[in-house]
């Protein structure tokens, strides 16, 4: 299976059983809110969604292979575990840089939104109140 067909079927399935042996031992990881190097911390991260976000989801919209580049559009949801627990949706893009065995060794998240935003929607509808 190709590393386009493993990532469609890991973004349906995210947070759960991910496909980590297409990542580089050293993959560097970055979004807004981490940075740092190595499956291990990876898996960690992944871990920690997958414990402590409410019916996580990764809706993939696109994804595309350029060479030893792919990129993905996505939408990552989920409620947060406080009392009213509210629904959070990040739309954002992922790229991932590939070496020469095709394994990916970059990892880039981007939002389509702040940081602000998303702390916003922890305690304001997206709805419009008239």
């Amino acid at each position: 299976m190709d590393i386009i067909e493993i990532l469609k079927e890991d973004y349906q399935r995210f947070p759960v059983n991910q496909t980590y042996s297409i990542y580089a031992p050293d993959v560097f990881f970055q979004d807004p809110l981490n940075k740092f190097r190595g499956v291990k911390r990876y898996k960690e991260m992944i871990s920690f969604i997958q414990t402590w976000f409410l019916d996580s989801q990764m809706d993939l919209h696109n994804i595309q292979r350029l060479g030893d580049t792919i990129k993905t559009e996505w939408t990552l949801s989920w409620n947060t575990p406080l009392p009213w627990k509210p629904r959070i949706s990040i739309p954002g893009w992922s790229e991932l840089g590939l070496n020469s065995d095709g394994l990916i060794v970059s990892h880039i998240d981007y939002w389509n939104c702040s940081l602000l935003d998303v702390v916003k929607q922890h305690f304001f509808s997206r709805k419009s109140h008239d």
